[in-house]
C-alpha cells in the first residue's frame, strides 16, 4: 500500500468520514473540482480506493459531504460576526444581513469550485438549512411577514449564500475548473470572439462588451460572478426589499 502523503494524512486504520473529507475539499482547492475522483482522493490519503467506501458511499455521497464542509465553514464564519443588539433598530435587518451574505461570500472565495457544487445537491445540509434560518430571522427582525420572507428567499436565490447563478457561461469558465484562474479568462475571450462574429445580429450585446469589462483583480466565482457585480445585484434586492418591508408596516 502507499504510504501516505506528508499532508496530515492517516494512515486507514486511523481515517474517519471528517478527515476523508477535509482532504477532499483541500484536493479541489488546490486542483480544482474536476480533479476529486475517487481515485485521486484515495491516491491523496494514500489508501487503496475501496477503502474509500468504508467512509463515502459514492462519488455523489461524496460532493454531499464536501458541501457540508463548506457550508459548516460558512456557518462557523458567520456565527463569529457581531450578533445584533436586543434594541436595534428595525433598520439593522439589511446591514446585518449584507455582512453576512458577503461573509459567507468570502468563504466560497476561498474554496470558488463550491457554488458549482451546491448548485447540484438534491439533499439538504443542515449547516445550509441553519445559515438560511438566520438570514429568514434577521429579516423577521426587520419587520417582514412571512409572506415577504419567502418572496426574498426566491429573489436572492445563490445570492443568499454568496454566489450569482451565470445566465451564460462559456466551457471553462466556472472558476473552480482550474487553479489560477486562466481557464476562466480563456473562456472569457472565447465568448467574446463569438460574440463578435454575430455582431451584426446582437449589435447592443457587442457595444456592451465594448464599453464595459470586469476587473482582472476582482475576486470571482464565475464568468462574471466578480464581486462588484455580485455587491451590486445584492443591494438592489436588498434596497427593494427594505421598501417593501416599509410598506408593510404602514
Amino acid at each position: 500500500m502507499t504510504s501516505p502523503r506528508t499532508t496530515g494524512t492517516a494512515p486507514r486504520s486511523a481515517l474517519t468520514r471528517a478527515r476523508v473529507l477535509e482532504s477532499a475539499v483541500a484536493l479541489a482547492d488546490r486542483d480544482g473540482l474536476g480533479a476529486l475522483t475517487m481515485r485521486s482522493l484515495a491516491r491523496e490519503l494514500g489508501i487503496e480506493a475501496m477503502s474509500l467506501y468504508h467512509h463515502v458511499a459514492n462519488k455523489e455521497d461524496l460532493l454531499d459531504g464536501v458541501v457540508d464542509v463548506v457550508a459548516a465553514e460558512i456557518q462557523d464564519a458567520v456565527g463569529r460576526l457581531e450578533p445584533l443588539a436586543d434594541d436595534a433598530p428595525r433598520s439593522s435587518w439589511k446591514p446585518a444581513m449584507r455582512r453576512q451574505i458577503l461573509t459567507a461570500r468570502s468563504v466560497l472565495l476561498r474554496h470558488p469550485w463550491a457554488s458549482t457544487v451546491l448548485e447540484t445537491r438534491k439533499s439538504f445540509s443542515l449547516h445550509v438549512v441553519r445559515y438560511f434560518d438566520s438570514l429568514i430571522g434577521l429579516m423577521r427582525r426587520g419587520g417582514f411577514s412571512y409572506d415577504l420572507v419567502h418572496h426574498a428567499m426566491h429573489a436572492l436565490g445563490s445570492r443568499a449564500l454568496g454566489f450569482s447563478q451565470e445566465l451564460f457561461e462559456p466551457d471553462g469558465a466556472t472558476a473552480g475548473s482550474a487553479p489560477g484562474g486562466g481557464a476562466k479568462e480563456g473562456a472569457d475571450d472565447a465568448a467574446t470572439a463569438m460574440l463578435m462574429q454575430m455582431a451584426d445580429q446582437v449589435p447592443h450585446m457587442v457595444e456592451m462588451l465594448a464599453a464595459v469589462s470586469h476587473d482582472d483583480a476582482d475576486p470571482t466565482l464565475g464568468w462574471c460572478d466578480d464581486q462588484t457585480e455580485f455587491e451590486f445585484g445584492l443591494d438592489i434586492i436588498l434596497d427593494g426589499l427594505d421598501r417593501l418591508a416599509e410598506r408593510e408596516r404602514h
